[in-house]
C-alpha cells in the first residue's frame, strides 16, 4: 500500500497574545488559515521492517526529533501496540520553508496521522486522533481541521469559521528564519505587566508578534509595507515569521508582486487560501459542537468571542 497526502501550510490571519498561563504555555487567539502551498508525504507499507524516515535534502531532521516521526510513535502507542512503529517508511518532500511561521513540521504530522492509520489498517475515532494530535503540537489538530478556524487556549482549543472565499496569497520568506522562543522572549520583554492582557484592539486582522520581530528584522517590515503598496489588501507576518503574506483580490495583482519582490534569496509563493476537504470536515462537526457554530457568519477576531 502507497498513500500520497498533501501537508498544507497555513497562515495566521489573526494572533493575539493574551498573557501567561499557568501551565506556561501562553493564552493565544488566533485565526488560522490553510493555504495551497504544501509539502508531499508518501506513506509506503514495509512489512517487516523497522519504521524509516527519508527527507528529499531539505535541512529537517531525520530521526525521532521529526514531528512526523514522534507522531508515527504517538499513533502506535494510541492504537495499544508494543515497541517501536515498524511496518512503514515515511518520506516527507519538503517545499514549506522552516522557522518560517507557517505550520510545515505539525502539518506533516497531520498528514502522517491520517496516512499512517490507513497503512496499519487501524483507526481512532475523530476525536481520539485530535487528542494524540494535541500531545505532538499546538497547531497539530488545526491541520486536520483545516480551512479557517479559530483558535483559543494554546491554538489548539479549536473552533471552525466558515471558511472564507479563495484568496490568492503571496508569501515572502527571506533568507533567515525566525525561533518561535526566541519571538516569545523579545515580545515578552517589550512589554509591561498593564499590557500583558490587553485585548482592546480594533477590530480587524492583527499579529502582536510582528513589531518586535520587525524592531529585531527590519527587512520584514520592509517587505509587509512592500506588499500593500503593491495592492495587498491584507499584509501580516505569519506566526512568529520570519514569512509576510499578502492577500490580493487578483490573480492578476498577486502576479505582479510575485515578479516585483523576487530576489535570489527569497522564497517567493503565489498561493491561494484552501478551504476544507469532505475528511476535514468530519473533524468540523465534531468541533462545532462544542462550542461556536461553523455555520454562524464569518466575523472579525474580536466580535466572534465578544
Amino acid at each position: 500500500m502507497r498513500i500520497v497526502l498533501k501537508a498544507h501550510a497555513k497562515l495566521n490571519l489573526d494572533l493575539r497574545v493574551l498573557g501567561r498561563r499557568e501551565d506556561g504555555y501562553h493564552e493565544l487567539r488566533t485565526i488560522f488559515q490553510t493555504i495551497a502551498l504544501h509539502d508531499t508525504v508518501v506513506i509506503e507499507a514495509m512489512p517487516r521492517q523497522r519504521f524509516s524516515l527519508i527527507g528529499d535534502g531539505s535541512v529537517m531532521p531525520l530521526d525521532g526529533s521529526n514531528l512526523a516521526w514522534k507522531a508515527a510513535a504517538a499513533l502506535w502507542k494510541a492504537l495499544g501496540r508494543k515497541g517501536e512503529p515498524a511496518g512503514v517508511r515515511l518520506t516527507i518532500r519538503k517545499r514549506i520553508p522552516s522557522q518560517a511561521g507557517l505550520g510545515g513540521g505539525s502539518s506533516d504530522a497531520a498528514a502522517a496521522l491520517v496516512g499512517l492509520q490507513k497503512v496499519w489498517r487501524a483507526s481512532l475515532r475523530a476525536p481520539d486522533l485530535l487528542s494524540v494530535a494535541a500531545t505532538l503540537g499546538a497547531d497539530v489538530p488545526f491541520f486536520l481541521l483545516g480551512g479557517t478556524a479559530l483558535g483559543l487556549a494554546r491554538g489548539d482549543d479549536l473552533y471552525p469559521l466558515i471558511d472564507l472565499p479563495p484568496w490568492d496569497v503571496v508569501i515572502v520568506r527571506p533568507s533567515f528564519g525566525v525561533s518561535t522562543r526566541d519571538a516569545y522572549a523579545w515580545l515578552s520583554a517589550s512589554r509591561s505587566p498593564r499590557r500583558r492582557f490587553e485585548t482592546d484592539r480594533p477590530n480587524g486582522y492583527d499579529n502582536d508578534f510582528e513589531a518586535v520581530v520587525e524592531e529585531k528584522h527590519p527587512e520584514l517590515r520592509e517587505i509587509r509595507e512592500r506588499l500593500r503598496r503593491l495592492g495587498a489588501t491584507v499584509a501580516r507576518l505569519s506566526g512568529t515569521g520570519s514569512a509576510v503574506f499578502g492577500a490580493f483580490d487578483t490573480s492578476a495583482r498577486a502576479k505582479k508582486a510575485v515578479a516585483a519582490l523576487q530576489r535570489p534569496d527569497r522564497m517567493v509563493v503565489h498561493s491561494r487560501t484552501v478551504q476544507r476537504s469532505p475528511k476535514q470536515r468530519d473533524f468540523a462537526a465534531i468541533l462545532a459542537a462544542r462550542g461556536l457554530d461553523a455555520g454562524a457568519p464569518h466575523l472579525s477576531p474580536r466580535r466572534r468571542i465578544l
